[in-house]
């Protein structure tokens, strides 16, 4: 049987100074991440042939190079724009690329590092954020937190869409788990007979998001709406389940 990653949170004597082997949620975040991004070997062929292109590519240029439908050419771009591995610029009527019509997107490359790991929080500085968010009260705190967040959810989508967005509910819901995902929240849209939901089943925050509940959660709240805002419209996201109060995941139901 196949041992178990290293994942103890105490500094590994072997491992260089200043860093740290992975904790399992850490771990766990880490394969999401990647193979959310790169798990389909032509996607895989995809990000290289857009890497070489410094003025980036449509989705069009990806069917036609990989004989592709472009429906899932736009797929696994939008899957790697959701990662942060590229992002979307629009050419606009007028400006020789396009003689007229809606913008084309055309998909560039990001100077993110190909197999970079999820955004890793700092243990010390998330707590002293939150705890000086905490000292205004939990009201506020909560308050603030989720327009932190809601501006950079609304950041994020818009490097994903520069354009009008509005999506289908299910193909938003998508793009922003895979976002959340690069985040290293391992994330994935889920749908019942309630509605849609996305299912995080790792923090990033770690023992902040234990220590400050509605903190954290706020700014996860925060960001699922303000992308969602970009891409689909406004919405009233809301956790049904959290990890602070227990359970296995975070749920938030749309």
């Amino acid at each position: 049987m196949a041992s178990e990653p290293a994942v103890s949170p105490e500094r590994d004597p072997a491992a260089p100074a200043g860093k740290q082997t992975l904790t399992a949620d850490e771990f766990t975040a880490a394969v999401a991440a990647v193979t959310s991004a790169f798990g389909d070997p032509t996607r895989r062929e995809i990000y290289l042939f857009v890497r070489e292109a410094p003025a980036g590519v449509t989705a069009a240029d990806v069917a036609e190079r990989f004989e592709l439908h472009p429906n899932v050419a736009r797929h696994h771009l939008e899957k790697l724009t959701g990662g942060g591995y590229l992002f979307v610029e629009l050419a606009r009527p007028g400006d020789g690329a396009r003689p007229a019509g809606r913008p084309s997107k055309r998909y560039v490359a990001s100077s993110r590092e190909t197999l970079a790991l999820p955004l890793r929080q700092d243990g010390v500085l998330a707590n002293l954020l939150a705890g000086a968010l905490d000292a205004l009260g939990a009201d506020h705190a909560e308050a603030v937190a989720d327009q932190v967040g809601y501006e950079y959810g609304r950041d994020l989508a818009r490097r994903m869409d520069p354009g009008d967005g509005h999506r289908s509910a299910r193909t938003a819901i998508a793009a922003v788990a895979d976002a959340l995902t690069a985040h290293g929240f391992a994330a994935h849209p889920e749908h019942d007979g309630d509605g849609l939901t996305i299912v995080s089943e790792c923090c990033p925050f770690g023992d902040t998001a234990q220590r400050y509940p509605h903190v954290v959660c706020a700014l996860d709240r925060g960001m699922i709406r303000g992308m969602l805002a970009r891409l689909y419209g406004e919405t009233s996201p809301h956790f049904e389940a959290s990890r602070p109060d227990g359970s296995d995941h975070c749920v938030a139901r749309l």
